[in-house]
């Protein structure tokens, strides 16, 4: 049998939506760096690459037009390598991985790049919404609209967990996101990217734009504390969840290298580590949060692998107050969960986070000598997405 491995990862630093490094960047820049960084770092040729898959949440505007094909241009790749823009919303970047592991498991081609893009900056806002909604779901099931901020309140409430328990978690992310980043954790990820950048004078409301490198990710805070996040005010008045316990908005791409272990002998590339399974379950659009409770069982049951094997877990930090319900009712250990902080420190640009945990969490898994590390995503719309990958030391 054919195993699908990943033999090279690479990333943009996640950038602060509207205020950081990349707010007027194109999709097809920053994707196009990555992917380009990805196949140099597997020692691939340009040609080699027979497609590239991206997740993208918001495929439209600046990461619309089947912003993968796009991507593969830019990143040098003859015209003979195709591109598809995958959409399953969060874990978008984690499916696009999926597929391509898949189709190599299924003897369709030998070397992929595959991972996510996002920009928040230059597409949230200036998003679509012409008969966005259908009228029978408006109707019956109006939880599928409910924007993500909406659904963490729900989880808060039916769950009873309380602001306190989220707070100090939010904490926790950025003071181990901290720690990773200043003893060099994330630096193996990170390609450092110059673009132009939108200033606004804060006097004025005069626009400027100035060229930066980005070189690392602008959302930890070192100086965080729990008394300061106390103090932050809820985005719905009456609520729990803060910018201190929520994911930050953030632009980015992240990219991997997804070949047959057979084609990365023959090229004598150590692999990072091999694609073991993939999981999604549906839940109820409300709580959507909760969704890899589902997908988790799911997934190891189909692998073999029980709760016990998983040396690290990689569970994307929409809001703490998900990731603290999902990690209670699995019972995953905390000294095994997110160990080098997550999105409420690092960011999340949707479809970028899937991709960028497998990377993280195959550098980490290696560099302590694990064996299974599990990647999960809460999904917008009611749904959960989880992968097994086992890491190659």
């Amino acid at each position: 049998m054919t195993d699908a491995v990943v033999v090279s990862t690479a990333r943009t630093p996640l950038c602060r939506s509207w205020r950081g490094a990349l707010n007027i960047t194109h999709g097809a820049k920053i994707g196009g760096h990555v992917v380009k960084h990805a196949y140099e770092r597997a020692r691939l040729e340009p040609q080699e690459v027979e497609d590239v898959i991206m997740g993208c949440a918001l495929p439209e505007g600046a990461t619309g037009s089947n912003i993968a094909r796009q991507i593969a241009i830019r990143a040098g790749c003859p015209v003979t390598t195709s591109g598809m823009t995958v959409n399953r919303f969060c874990s978008s970047g984690l499916q696009a991985i999926a597929l391509a592991a898949q189709r190599i498991i299924a003897g369709e081609a030998n070397i992929y790049v595959a991972g996510g893009v996002e920009s928040i900056s230059c597409v949230q806002n200036e998003a679509n919404k012409h008969m966005i909604q259908d009228e029978w779901l408006h109707r019956h099931r109006p939880e599928i609209y409910w924007p993500m901020l909406q659904t963490a309140e729900m989880v808060a409430k039916r769950y009873n967990i309380a602001r306190e328990a989220q707070d100090r978690y939010g904490v926790q992310s950025q003071q181990r996101a901290a720690a990773a980043q200043a003893a060099g954790r994330f630096k193996d990820e990170i390609v450092p990217i110059t673009v132009k950048m939108k200033v606004i004078d804060k006097n004025t409301g005069a626009e400027t734009t100035r060229e930066v490198t980005a070189d690392k990710d602008e959302g930890i805070r070192a100086d965080t504390t729990y008394e300061g996040v106390a103090q932050i005010k809820p985005a719905i008045e009456g609520g729990v969840i803060t910018a201190g316990n929520a994911s930050q908005f953030s632009d980015g791409a992240s990219a991997c290298v997804v070949m047959s272990d057979k084609a990365a002998a023959r090229k004598k590339l150590k692999p990072m580590g091999i694609f073991r399974g993939f999981a999604v379950s549906g839940c109820e659009p409300e709580e959507m949060g909760v969704g890899p409770v589902f997908a988790v069982p799911k997934l190891l049951e189909r692998s073999g692998v029980r709760m016990a094997d998983i040396d690290l877990w990689e569970m994307n930090e929409a809001f703490a107050v998900q990731v603290i319900y999902s990690r209670d009712k699995l019972g995953i250990p905390e000294d095994r969960l997110n160990v080098n902080g997550g999105a409420i420190a690092i960011g999340h640009p949707y479809g970028v986070s899937g991709s960028r945990l497998v990377g993280h969490a195959l550098i980490e898994g290696r560099r302590r000598g694990l064996k299974y590390v599990v990647i999960t995503m809460c999904i917008a719309g009611g749904m959960g997405a989880a992968g097994l990958f086992e890491v190659v030391r």
